[in-house]
């Protein structure tokens, strides 16, 4: 089943964007590529999603970014390999209101690495950074996502 979900970005846009946790937030997935290699997030200002000062919960911000890193490293490495969140870091820069969004993207170079440290045995733990950016530009949160991948069997 998830291996037919990597296959096709429309059903990972529709299915992650029903995911019930994202649903609940207002989460939406709005692009994906082909590749899985960028995926792009926007979270909607909703009266289930606000603080209670008016602005987005920063459990809903930090939502956003959960799994894409660790999905789109699973897309593109393949089954061989085992991919998991280690540890992740939320800064916030200021209130957001409205529409924000978060961009994602792996390069070959990224899968390169990946490849290359775990093949001796040894686990790897890359660090990402994602911003999230308010629709005039301006970082609301910084999110450092820490990953763990190793082959598996390893």
């Amino acid at each position: 089943m998830i291996r037919l979900l990597f296959r096709h970005p429309w059903l990972f846009r529709l299915l992650m964007s029903l995911y019930p946790p994202f649903l609940g937030a207002g989460v939406r997935v709005r692009s994906a590529s082909r590749d899985l290699r960028d995926v792009e997030v926007q979270l909607r200002m909703r009266i289930f999603n606000r603080n209670a000062m008016g602005t987005h919960f920063g459990g809903s911000l930090y939502a956003m970014t959960d799994p894409f890193y660790v999905l789109m490293f699973i897309a593109n490495l393949g089954p061989g390999y085992e991919v998991w969140d280690r540890s992740a870091r939320i800064q916030f820069q200021r209130p957001g209101r409205g529409v924000v969004s978060a961009h994602f993207h792996l390069d070959e170079e990224d899968l390169r690495k990946a490849r290359e440290a775990v093949a001796g045995g040894a686990p790897y733990t890359p660090v990402y950074t994602v911003k999230i950016r308010d629709r005039q530009g301006r970082s609301v949160a910084t999110i450092r996502k820490e990953l763990y991948i190793r082959r598996r069997g390893d």
